[in-house]
């Protein structure tokens, strides 16, 4: 046992011993190589790739069409007929709640709307129908005495004339006359002026206040029985049968998930980079691996602060035909501004500026040699070569001591 113990430290002792001396070797190797001018570099080939500018950030995910059912008063679940994550038809039953309170109030409610709009009527006709009877009546009979009343003055008048009549009888049948037109107009003034505008005003007044009572308790007793307005999927489902609920609580949420809406802020710097149409491409951590790709929806229109960032707000449309992408989650949001496909790219620290030119330094031989280059699109760590260098070329990437490359310098590549 004591034999294979030692043996072990030997081995470890020994390998240590090799790592160290290629240490050494490596320090002294480079020490010659710069005491005779060539400078270690890093390198690579200039090759064709897709290179895409983008800006990236997060975001939540958002139904397109949305439907919550929250409770109109406190009751009691009855029963729950779908689960979370079902897909329902427009109409379909999803939630039935105690009914009792509901068809009550609005019982109730209708007998009020009844009467109070039976005393609109009442205000507006003069009063109730027995009372507009009656007064039509009388009204017919105070017409016929004052009817008759001229009749029998003009009769008298004329037997006046003929000296059958004497004054006083004409002046008798004048005050006849008189009380008769009295009459009539009294009633008449009683039945134009029976309810003042005040009282027509809390007539009207108590009508609107019953016709609101009522719609609001059919609306209660539709709200027992939820149903789908739209076909969709259920996913939020708080409640289940014999829940208690008070008024406003959640009791579901549906929404149709074919089509999402990713809802995301854009630090301000960026915002003038952005346009409709802009293709998004979406990532979730939930699913590593998956990708969706959508579009922009609707660009800043203001710049607000959250937390300590200036942001704008936009929205992008994602098709989100598995349903995957579910609502109220976070996801990474890459929005692309620029794409090319298959241009000659190299690495960004590839690329150096010399007298106001961009540079990138082929390696030719053991020396590298400075190509002006023209630049398109980057990203984070690819820049595009539009012209200045061809595809295949072994160029330098930096000096691993970080020292500054100029051309002729003479290099020696230790890493590809």
């Amino acid at each position: 046992m004591v034999r294979k113990e030692k043996a072990s430290f030997l081995e470890r002792y020994n390998l240590v011993l090799i790592v160290a001396a290629a240490i050494i070797a490596l320090l002294v190797f480079s020490g010659w190589e710069m005491r005779r001018g060539v400078v270690s570099v890093r390198a690579e080939r200039v090759t064709r790739q897709q290179i895409s500018s983008s800006i990236s950030t997060n975001g939540k995910v958002e139904p397109v069409q949305n439907f919550e059912a929250h409770a109109l008063a406190a009751s009691i679940v009855k029963r729950v007929l779908v689960n979370n994550g079902d897909t329902v038809k427009t109409g379909q039953l999803l939630v039935q709640l105690e009914d009792a309170d509901a068809r009550a109030q609005a019982a109730k409610a209708l007998a009020q709307l009844r009467t109070a709009e039976a005393e609109l009527q009442a205000v507006h006709s003069g009063g109730t129908q027995e009372e507009v009877l009656t007064n039509r009546s009388e009204l017919a009979k105070a017409e016929t005495e004052r009817d008759a009343a001229q009749r029998n003055l003009a009769a008298v008048q004329r037997l006046q004339q003929n000296g059958a009549a004497s004054p006083a009888e004409v002046e008798e049948a004048r005050n006849r006359l008189k009380k008769a037109d009295a009459d009539l107009q009294l009633l008449q003034s009683k039945q134009t002026g029976r309810f003042s505008s005040q009282d027509v005003t809390r007539v009207e007044a108590n009508a609107s206040e019953a016709r609101a009572a009522y719609e609001a308790a059919q609306e209660l007793l539709k709200n027992s029985n939820i149903r789908a307005p739209f076909a969709g999927i259920v996913y939020q489902l708080p409640v289940k049968a014999g829940s208690y609920v008070n008024t406003g609580d959640l009791i579901m949420q549906m929404a149709t998930l074919n089509t999402i809406q990713v809802r995301a802020f854009v630090d301000e710097p960026d915002i003038g980079k952005l346009a409709k149409g802009q293709k998004v491409d979406i990532s979730w951590d939930a699913l590593p691996g998956r990708a969706w790709e959508g579009i922009v929806t609707r660009v800043p229109t203001t710049v607000t602060m959250v937390g300590t960032r200036s942001v704008g707000e936009i929205t992008c449309e994602i098709p989100n035909n598995d349903h995957k992408l579910l609502p109220n989650v976070n996801v990474n949001v890459n929005i692309v501004l620029d794409r090319h496909d298959n241009v000659l790219t190299v690495s960004r620290e590839a690329v150096h500026d010399f007298e106001g030119k961009r540079v990138v330094y082929e390696i030719a031989g053991n020396k590298i040699k400075a190509h002006e280059v023209e630049t398109g699109a980057s990203n984070l760590t690819r820049v595009e070569i539009k012209n200045g260098i061809r595809e295949g070329t072994e160029i330098a990437l930096g000096a691993v001591n970080a020292q500054a490359l100029h051309d002729g310098m003479e290099v020696k590549v230790v890493q590809r």
